[in-house]
């Protein structure tokens, strides 16, 4: 039992202090990392041996290992791949004279080792360090789970990521790939003239969007605090102190519901514009997109869950109105007729609940358009009623300049010509607050942010801005189901 392997391990630790070794150790001078050796070793013929006796210096993890009479053979993983430890009682340095029984009988798959030695590749072509001396440098207690199984029960998988990781060269390549998504749109946005700035986690009013937010108490203030639900208003205020294009990438959290979607705290990236309009953020999404798919899949084509999807033409532009009418064939000024007759009961039931022909439309959209939207499609022209911070449309009343990006039926970014007007944004907001305060608990009521309003008031310059779900993204790029899979510490129920 694991208990049992426990306590023998812990009797191994004893052995090795007894034999003066610290099994956790304070550090170990590596000279390469085993992709180093690797790359720098790769003529080197079977059954031949590094003719210059270079030493080189090795750390990882033990994940396999196999003793036969005189020699021992161990795999070693680090940070950047794999190669094998060859000991050879006879090469071990004269002065560890425990060396190979130490290797023989106190060190375990799952430890952390350092080796020294030179290297050779054996005549079946494996490329190894033949050890001159090793020490544990990390006594592993607990076994690993088997190398053939790995972690079979999902919910232990996301709950110790730590096992998940060790076991499942795919998943450290997802999270080696969320890395280089964070740092491409990092570096795409910089080079553009943005630049990165922090604001508030903890707020005094949290805004926008419409969403019930995490509440917590100051003891020094004496008064409640909310997680943000958005980066969007600090950021505005921004960009009315004089800073043209700022941008965030950071965690918000929403105190709503689990899903293979939904995460109560995950990450986006929000970007403000100055003189910008929602046509300039089509522009940058299609392109920031477009470039991480290039650098995690290497191709503007990717394959989702086996559905091609493309990214090297440009995407799809298409209003609200005009999919609900593709959909189900109804302009949405004639929905309110036909509410009953859509989708599923829940569907019927939310489009007869919707308070006004605005919010009609939208559940319309989402009973019978959403879905369908596999390739990358903006869908514009979003009602006024559900867009607080978009400014209303230049030309067609009852909508407004924003966009939503879908992809695989779901959406991905969220953009508008921003609302500038602070006696219509003060208006909105108004209504915003008292639809969601009807609707939740005394304890889970909002304020408005009268602050925000202020800041508008001394004047904002006209704004595109624009959030893109960067765990959703990497789902898409790293073809990953759950969005628990690119999270590496997901909230568990």
């Amino acid at each position: 039992s694991p208990e049992e392997i426990r306590d023998v391990r812990l009797k191994k630790v004893q052995d090795l202090r007894g034999l003066g070794q610290e099994p956790y150790a304070y550090g170990f001078d590596r000279t390469h990392f085993t992709k180093d050796l690797q790359d720098l070793y790769a003529s080197l013929p079977n059954g031949a041996e590094d003719e210059a006796g270079t030493l080189v210096a090795v750390a990882g993890r033990v994940l396999a290992k196999r003793v036969m009479g005189k020699l021992a053979f161990l795999s070693l993983r680090d940070d950047k791949g794999q190669i094998q430890l060859y000991v050879d009682r006879t090469r071990l340095d004269a002065s560890q004279n425990e060396g190979f029984n130490t290797v023989k009988g106190l060190v375990d798959v799952g430890d952390i080792v350092g080796c020294s030695g030179t290297v050779k590749r054996t005549e079946k072509g494996e490329l190894s360090v033949v050890a001159t001396g090793m020490q544990v440098l990390t006594k592993s207690l607990l076994p690993l789970p088997d190398k053939w199984h790995g972690l079979s029960d999902v919910e232990k998988r996301y709950r110790q990521r730590y096992l998940d990781l060790i076991m499942t060269a795919e998943v450290r390549d997802t999270f080696r790939a969320r890395s280089r998504i964070i740092s491409t749109l990092r570096r795409q946005l910089e080079d553009r003239g943005f630049i990165e700035v922090e604001t508030p986690v903890l707020e005094s009013v949290a805004g926008g969007a419409d969403a019930r937010p995490f509440r917590t108490f100051h003891n020094s203030l004496g008064r409640d605090l909310t997680l943000r639900i958005a980066t969007e208003l600090h950021l505005k205020r921004m960009v009315v102190g004089g800073f043209e294009r700022v941008f965030e990438l950071g965690r918000v959290f929403r105190n709503e519901g689990l899903s293979s979607r939904h995460n109560p705290e995950f990450t986006s990236v929000e970007i403000y514009q100055a003189y910008a309009d929602y046509n300039d953020m089509m522009n940058l999404t299609e392109e920031l997109i477009r470039v991480c798919a290039m650098e995690v899949r290497g191709s503007a084509q990717v394959s989702y869950q086996g559905v091609a999807i493309d990214f090297s033409q440009p995407f799809r532009r298409v209003t609200m109105a005009d999919l609900v009418r593709e959909a189900c064939g109804l302009d949405f000024e004639a929905a309110m007729a036909a509410a009953r007759q859509v989708g599923s009961a829940e569907a019927a039931a939310a489009v007869r609940s919707a308070p006004s022909l605005g919010h009609l439309l939208n559940e319309m959209f989402e009973a019978v358009g959403e879905a369908g939207l596999v390739q990358p499609t903006f869908v514009l022209e979003h009602p006024v009623e559900i867009s607080p911070l978009a400014k209303p449309h230049r030309s067609k009343p009852g909508v407004t300049e924003r966009f939503e990006l879908f992809i695989y039926g779901r959406e991905h970014a969220n953009a508008f010509s921003e609302l500038t007007d602070p006696v219509d944004q003060r208006a909105r907001f108004e209504a915003q607050v008292a639809r969601h305060n009807a609707a939740f608990q005394e304890r889970q009521k909002v304020a408005l942010d009268t602050d925000f309003i202020a800041a508008l008031e001394y004047g904002m310059p006209p704004t595109g801005g624009l959030g893109i779900g960067v765990d959703r993204l990497v789902m898409l790029l790293t073809d990953s189901p759950s969005i628990r899979d690119v999270i590496a510490f997901p909230t568990m129920s």
